[in-house]
């Protein structure tokens, strides 16, 4: 039995685990005992990555809607024909920017690379992925404070804090093996903000129960605590920082006096928690989603950031403001998909960049695409006016997972032409396309993901393809021959050579990958890899298999000095009203669930989980409704949309709020339109309802 090691495509973590394969077939799933990430320990989602050997229809040609509407099977040549044709008639009318693409952050970082390279630089379309839907928040913040897209950490700070504040995220069940590496810190004091009593918060030693999105009037306030009781490090903050003392000036305001009206939070655990902050010696703060999306999303993680900063806990063991990823490939998106950024990152109109880059790739400076993309937003807003004629969905599942889902349906009845690429026929989103192009899952595919603590992991091939099975990566470059690319594609022939070209676009930049080769991910004939971090520059030597940034202090501004950014509290677009008194928060269900679940449905252990859409009500507000437990119910949004949940009392949630799992589509078509102004991603997290008996 050959054992091959692998990296899981789904969560952010990117844990490694080797498949014992005989007979071209996956006989067992074992997690890599000695990999850096997840150290023999896997969650149950990685466990069963066997199963996309059996339960993923084997569909090995393409799908074309019919004029009475059936899907017929067409071939291969047929379906990359009738696309290059359809889209390139569809900008020949109307347009260059009448076509566009919504991609994923669960391909790999080649595979996002040759997208951009035949979507953006050649198609001159515009093209997001769905990392904006998760991490773009934190892509902002870390850019105007830091200088460059570069999370500080090393998940195994984790176990080197004696102090772990989780804001807005709940890792026991977003981020389980990372959960198990908080869990071998027996020492950490554990603290939770987040307005529902999530299963994290159970297992932390203080729960902040704060009001729905004021998480920027509390961290102001904390600010403002610690500066008033020199509770700072100001060395810290003169050596490699600027802006404190104007952001010193504005959180002045921030008190005590009045922070339980805003947060929900009385005084004396505010002083509580920022005592708690100045006693630890290493404090380390991480969030995710509960931050990422929000109205005033980058303002508010980039208040954590102020408070790592003020306090000197970043750059050291156990410290850091830390900004948990949600896709597998989520950084590979960020900094080499082509889309708001040159590969490697800087800017589409630096001259200095598109010179490096266009010679790295052996093309003209006029062959890259001259700016960044329009967000995921506005692709459906223009899709729904008018504008955008063709959408090209790949891997991922908008009708489901887009804030008020229903805006999805407008704009795919407003295309000429939907294209979904996926490794499922069945998702929502490919039941209303036109052309369905089958792609196979990772575990036939190679390539590279790069995790959340810029950790670059090996995908390799455990079964082959069939006849007829194409991977993502070879449905790309078929487009582009059809559509004529000719020798723009002489250097993207495979994966790796893709990454090469990769690695030649990423020299002299903070995501500098010029040293890490494949075989070094794959480990010395394939006997086992533990993954590089960037930055990893040709000529350096790998010391450390886990290594942070900033321990000199210097971050990639000009100034080499992080930004203090900071700005007033916006109003709430989400709040309560006498005609919707609730507020609906969304997260993920179970450890087992992922998604919009089409990848994590086979999961033998989620039988035991609802198949219907459910949301958590506190037992005092189910009375005060006359609702019955498991009774249906209707909650309409102030969206305009209403939908049908089961009833589940919950004690972990507040009396005036109820939560349901986002992994059903009637979750998400409550959602708001509502982004944040400079990430642009949506603010999923809250929203005004009302509920009423069906």
């Amino acid at each position: 039995m050959k054992k091959i090691q692998s990296t899981c495509n789904l969560c952010a973590l990117a844990c490694n685990l080797d498949f014992h394969v005989e007979g071209g077939e996956i006989k067992k799933v074992t997690p890599t005992k000695d990999y850096p990430i997840n150290k023999g320990f896997c969650c149950i989602k990685g466990l069963n990555l066997d199963k996309q050997q059996t339960k993923i229809k084997a569909r090995k040609s393409p799908l074309l809607r019919s004029e009475n509407g059936e899907m017929k099977e067409i071939s291969w040549e047929e379906g990359i024909k009738i696309f290059a044709e359809k889209m390139t008639a569809i900008q020949n009318k109307y347009g260059k920017e009448s076509v566009a693409y919504i991609s994923t952050g669960q391909m790999t970082t080649e595979e996002m690379a040759l997208l951009g390279h035949v979507g953006r630089n050649y198609m001159g379309m515009h093209g997001d992925g769905n990392t904006r839907l998760c991490m773009a928040t934190s892509v902002v913040a870390h850019k105007q404070s830091f200088g460059f897209d570069a999370p500080p950490y090393t998940l195994n700070d984790a176990e080197l804090s004696d102090t772990i504040i989780f804001i807005g995220a709940n890792p026991v069940i977003a981020h389980p093996v990372f959960w198990g590496r908080v869990r071998k810190n027996k020492d950490a004091k554990i603290i939770t903000i987040d307005p529902r009593k999530s299963e994290t918060a159970l297992n932390s030693n203080l729960w902040i129960d704060i009001k729905p999105k004021s998480d920027l009037t509390l961290m102001y306030t904390l600010a403002n605590i610690l500066i008033g009781n020199n509770w700072i490090d100001k060395k810290y903050i003169e050596e490699h920082t600027e802006g404190f003392e104007d952001f010193k000036n504005h959180v002045s305001k921030f008190t005590l006096e009045n922070v339980e009206e805003v947060t929900g939070i009385s005084k004396e655990r505010v002083l509580e928690l920022a005592e708690i902050i100045h006693n630890g010696k290493r404090v380390s703060f991480w969030w995710t989603m509960g931050v990422n999306q929000g109205y005033e999303a980058v303002r508010t993680a980039q208040s954590i950031i102020n408070l790592a900063l003020i306090t000197g806990n970043i750059g050291r063991p156990g410290t850091g403001a830390n900004s948990l990823t949600g896709q597998c490939n989520a950084m590979g998106s960020r900094a080499f998909s082509n889309t708001a950024g040159l590969y490697g990152g800087g800017d589409f109109d630096n001259p200095v960049r598109r010179k490096a880059v266009s010679e790295a790739l052996g093309v003209k400076e006029e062959d890259l695409i001259d700016k960044p993309t329009i967000p995921y937003n506005e692709i459906i807003e223009r899709a729904i006016s008018g504008e955008i004629k063709g959408l090209w969905v790949v891997c991922t599942n908008p009708r489901h997972s887009f804030a008020n889902n229903e805006e999805f349906v407008k704009a795919a009845k407003n295309l000429d032409f939907l294209v979904v690429q996926d490794i499922y026929e069945d998702t929502d989103t490919a039941k209303l396309c036109d052309l369905y192009l089958p792609s196979v899952p990772a575990i036939k595919k190679e390539g590279v993901l790069i995790n959340t603590e810029r950790r670059l992991s090996k995908v390799n091939p455990v079964i082959p393809k069939e006849e007829g099975e194409l991977s993502d990566y070879e449905i790309f470059f078929k487009i582009g021959e059809e559509l004529g690319m000719g020798s723009l594609l002489d250097n993207w022939k495979t994966p790796r050579d893709a990454f090469e070209l990769l690695k030649k676009c990423s020299k002299g930049m903070p995501c500098d990958i010029t040293g890490v080769t494949y075989e070094m991910l794959e480990g010395e004939n394939m006997s086992g890899s533990k993954g590089v971090q960037w930055p990893f520059k040709e000529g350096q030597v790998l010391e450390e298999d886990e290594r942070r940034l900033y321990e000199d202090g210097n971050y990639y501004t000009p100034s080499k000095k992080a930004k203090i950014i900071f700005e007033d509290v916006r109003e709430n677009p989400n709040k309560t009203s006498a005609e919707f008194p609730y507020i609906l928060n969304s997260g993920r269900g179970t450890v087992g669930q992922w998604h919009t679940q089409v990848r994590s449905r086979e999961i033998e252990h989620n039988k035991i989980y609802s198949k219907v859409s459910y949301v958590l009500m506190n037992p005092e507000l189910a009375k005060e409704l006359n609702i019955e437990e498991n009774e249906r119910v209707k909650i309409t949004s102030q969206n305009g949309n209403s939908n049908e949940f089961n009833v589940v009392y919950s004690e972990n949630v507040k009396k005036d709020q109820i939560y349901a799992p986002m992994h059903y589509i009637e979750t998400n078509s409550l959602t708001p339109s509502v982004y944040d102004p400079y990430s642009k991603e949506p603010s999923f997290k809250t929203v005004a309802v009302n509920i009423s008996k069906m």
